[in-house]
């Protein structure tokens, strides 16, 4: 069983930066592909970014441009660089794990941006 930890987030005007972080309890190295997905007030959670395991990346409509998804396999940590944050990109951020064709989730961590 792999647990997710997100932390990172907060309150941030819109125009500013945050870096999410997700901490595995264990390794990821064999895991196909890690993601953060985003989940606005009163609407189903959708895809921001995923990175495979042989470091390819993928953005999907809210992240390319402004986000950049990172992994440190050594430390077991996923990243999520936001940039140019608006106020449509409040709402929990959370980061998933497909492992062995297993999906894993955190709790998410909330993001709020407003002036």
């Amino acid at each position: 069983q792999l647990e997710l930890v997100e932390s990172g987030g907060g309150l941030v005007q819109p125009g500013g930066s945050l870096t999410l972080s997700c901490v595995a309890s264990g390794s990821t190295g064999a895991c196909s592909a890690l993601g953060w997905y985003h989940q606005a007030p009163g609407k189903q959670r959708e895809l921001v970014a995923t990175i495979a395991l042989a470091g390819f990346t993928y953005y999907g409509d809210s992240g390319r441009g402004r986000f950049n998804i990172s992994r440190d396999t050594a430390k077991n940590t996923l990243y999520l660089q936001m940039n140019n944050l608006i106020p449509a990109d409040t709402g929990v951020f959370y980061c998933k794990a497909r492992c062995f064709s297993q999906d894993y989730w955190g709790n998410g961590t909330l993001v709020t941006v407003s002036s």
